[in-house]
C-alpha cells in the first residue's frame, strides 16, 4: 500500500551526533510525510537508535537540525516535543504497575485533556485497541506483551498526530508480535509513525517504506522487498534472515 505524499511532518537536515571520536549519526537527511509509517532498521551500532533519540529529545545533536512541521525543535527536551502532539514510546517502560489498565490510560489522556474528554478518550482507546478484557487488571500483573499494549494505549490516548516507537515488539511471542502489528496498523489510520525495530518478521508485517542505516548514515530507503533483494543491504544487515 502506498500513500500520496502530503505534508512533511518530520525532517532532519545534515543531522550529526558524535560521541568523542565516534560518529554515531553523520549527515542524515530524512523526511517523513503525514500519515506515513516508516521503519528504521540496521545492524547494532548503525545509528538508528541514536537518530531516534535525537528526534525524541533524549539526545541533543552535535550539529544539524530536526524540524517538526517546519518548526526547528533541535535540542528540545522530550516533554517539549511531546507537547506538539507527538507520542513517544521508548524501550524503557513508562507504566504505573500499581494502577489498572483503565487508570494508566486515563492518566495519559488527562495530562492533555479535561476530565470529561479524558474519560471518553479512555473508553475510545480501550475499544480501539481491544483492551477490554484486561482493563480492570493491575498493569504490574500483566504479561510483557500486554504491558506493551497498555503503553501503546497511553500514547494513543493523548491523540497524537505523530507516534515514535522504539522496538515495540521486543521480547514478544509470535502471537503478541502479530497483535502488536495490528495495533500499529490501527494507530496509523490517524497518525504518522516512525518505528525502530530489529525483528524482521515484525518489520515485514507493518512496513511500507524502510530506512536502512549503516555506519551512521542512511544506506537505502525502499520497500522491505527491495532492500531484501539488494546484495549490499543483505551483506550488511539482512544476511540469512532476508
Amino acid at each position: 500500500m502506498t500513500r500520496n505524499r502530503g505534508e512533511t511532518v518530520v525532517e532532519t537536515r545534515d543531522l550529526c551526533m558524535h560521541f568523542g571520536g565516534v560518529r554515531a549519526v553523520e549527515g542524515v537527511n530524512f523526511t517523513l510525510f503525514d500519515k506515513e509509517l516508516r521503519c528504521l532498521i540496521g545492524p547494532n551500532g548503525a545509528g538508528k537508535s541514536t537518530f531516534f533519540k535525537c528526534l525524541t529529545g533524549q539526545l541533543v545533536p552535535t550539529s544539524g537540525e530536526v524540524l517538526v512541521r517546519g518548526q526547528n525543535v533541535t535540542g528540545w527536551e522530550s516533554h517539549q516535543i511531546a507537547s506538539l502532539g507527538i507520542g513517544i514510546k521508548t524501550q524503557v517502560p513508562n507504566v504505573f504497575d500499581g494502577l489498572t489498565v483503565d487508570e494508566n490510560i486515563w492518566l495519559s489522556a488527562r495530562r492533555w485533556h479535561g476530565e470529561a474528554r479524558a474519560r471518553s478518550l479512555t473508553a475510545e482507546t480501550i475499544e480501539r485497541l481491544r483492551l477490554g478484557d484486561i482493563r480492570r487488571k493491575l498493569v504490574g500483573r500483566l504479561a510483557h506483551g500486554q504491558r506493551q499494549w497498555v503503553e501503546l494505549g497511553m500514547v494513543v490516548a493523548a491523540e497524537p498526530w505523530l507516534v515514535l516507537l522504539d522496538e515495540p515488539a521486543a521480547g514478544m511471542t509470535h502471537e503478541e508480535t502479530f497483535r502488536t502489528a495490528e495495533l500499529i496498523e490501527e494507530i496509523n489510520k490517524t497518525a504518522a509513525l516512525i518505528v525502530v525495530e530489529h525483528d524482521m518478521q515484525f518489520i515485514r508485517m507493518i512496513s511500507r517504506k524502510v530506512t536502512l542505516f549503516h555506519e551512521g548514515r542512511i544506506l537505502m530507503e525502499d520497500t522491505m522487498d527491495a532492500i531484501s533483494a539488494d546484495k549490499r543491504a543483505r551483506e550488511i544487515y539482512l544476511g540469512h534472515r532476508a
